[in-house]
């Protein structure tokens, strides 16, 4: 389902929110940001969240807080706009924290870690058991505050190039992973080696086989066209992704508290939105990359018990890791 679609649906709802919102005069915005995304405008299932926010601001404001969404590569490339919201080069962005863990591998749980939480217990953990504040003084290190920005869902093994049923097949291959500490020690013990790559890149990576294959969010109806060269996609869902909101703290304590709380606001909408329309998306696209003449391999996931159960243990020695992943292994039913 397309952002604009759900839009539509959604028209009236949006329209009766606003009618018992606040009222203003309708003139020029007062606030102008920008907001650059770590995803393509062809994403619109991650992208489109970015511009659910925007919308739902300037709803909330009558037209005066103005939030301009710009794609990855339009201002800063995908995997730097962490880097240009604590420069103040932008606003704000919509990204994934992994994408930074070389400033602080912490920032990788604020993500994802392998076999780690599901959409639901990261929900839980970061607006109910205190996960955005325990992030809060860490984003601040880099004049950031951040809020939650949606939800892809479980990782799956990803598109390859060739067929991969055991993790011997996996030797000497070029993986695109998650930007995880564990996920690249994760990839190296397994004999493949790891390559950090924006969505943005991905296909053309794959096609020209930089990567021979990547470990990849649900396959959403925008990244079906990988069946172009890839004719494997391997199921694994063994963690949730979500994605981050984050702002430039010297432009945040600009605003006003009302104008605080409704971003807040915003930014928990569009999270919503990301995380329901990537369940039926990935539903849909996996249906459609089958019927183009993929096939889905249904690894054996006892195959990777043992060694991820090492990596974990290993990652628990650390100071600051440790304890955030003997939390996560506490919430895993």
């Amino acid at each position: 389902m397309k952002r604009r679609d759900f839009l539509k649906r959604a028209g009236i709802g949006v329209a009766a929110s606003a009618a018992f919102g606040p009222v203003f005069a309708q003139g020029s915005p007062t606030v102008r940001w920008r907001m650059a995304s770590s995803f393509p405008k062809s994403l619109d299932t991650i992208y489109g969240a970015a511009e659910v926010l925007a919308d739902r601001v300037s709803a909330l404001t009558g037209g005066r807080f103005q939030i301009r969404v710009y794609q990855a590569g339009e201002i800063v490339p995908g995997l730097q706009v962490m880097d240009a919201v604590q420069q103040g080069t932008v606003e704000a962005g919509h990204t994934a924290s992994y994408y930074y863990v070389g400033k602080a591998q912490v920032l990788a749980f604020d993500t994802s870690v392998p076999f780690g939480l599901t959409a639901r217990q990261q929900n839980a953990w970061m607006y109910h058991g205190g996960g955005i504040e325990l992030f809060r003084p860490i984003f601040a290190d880099f004049n950031i505050i951040q809020f939650p920005g949606g939800n892809t869902g479980v990782q799956m093994g990803g598109w390859f190039r060739k067929e991969v049923r055991s993790l011997a097949d996996l030797k000497g291959l070029k993986i695109r992973v998650q930007e995880s500490p564990m996920a690249f020690a994760l990839i190296r013990a397994f004999g493949a080696s790891a390559t950090p790559i924006s969505f943005g890149e991905l296909y053309t990576a794959l096609q020209q086989g930089v990567v021979d294959g990547a470990e990849n969010n649900p396959p959403s109806l925008h990244l079906a066209r990988h069946y172009e060269v890839c004719k494997f996609y391997t199921l694994d869902e063994h963690t949730s992704v979500p994605d981050v909101i984050v702002i430039s703290t010297h432009f945040w304590s600009s605003l006003t508290a009302q104008e605080q709380k409704w971003m807040q606001e915003a930014a928990d909408e569009s999270a919503v939105f990301q995380t329901g329309l990537w369940a039926q998306s990935s539903a849909d696209s996996l249906a459609a990359i089958e019927k183009a003449g993929v096939e889905i391999i249904r690894p054996d996931k006892a195959l990777f018990a043992a060694r991820v159960a090492e990596l974990h243990e290993t990652a628990r020695q650390d100071p600051i890791i440790g304890p955030l992943d003997r939390r996560i292994a506490e919430i895993k039913p």
